[in-house]
């Protein structure tokens, strides 16, 4: 047993890392795309992280309910569902606001020089 995975590294990679990583990106840019609070990002992908363990349990008889794989999934998860929010959402602010902000890198915007967003 792995500190990262139970049986097979195989699994991880595939079911965790690869499935479980764009399910989560996708799940990130949805809720950025229905301008939801971020804050909604960490329930949902929680929910995902448990069918995650789920699908590990039930297809390669890994361990459902420990916490140590229910941590490392949530963790990896997590990180890829921040990062599809903050890049659509950069994408959205820069996109229907262009006139008031430009893009800042991948995952940041900024105010165009000259301009005051107080009002």
């Amino acid at each position: 047993m792995g500190l990262l995975y139970a049986s097979s590294a195989s699994v991880f990679i595939f079911i965790v890392l690869i499935l479980g990583g764009l399910t989560a990106f996708a799940t990130g840019r949805a809720i950025a795309h229905t301008w939801r609070p971020f804050a909604v990002l960490f329930w949902f992908v929680f929910l995902l992280t448990l069918a995650v363990r789920f699908l590990c349990f039930a297809l390669f008889d890994e361990p459902l309910l420990s916490l140590q794989y229910l941590l490392v999934d949530y963790i990896w998860l997590i990180g890829v569902g921040i990062a599809a929010f903050q890049m659509t959402r950069v994408s959205q602010m820069t996109t229907q606001y262009s006139w008031l902000y430009q893009r800042n890198g991948l995952f940041s915007w900024q105010l165009k020089p000259g301009q005051d967003d107080s009002l």
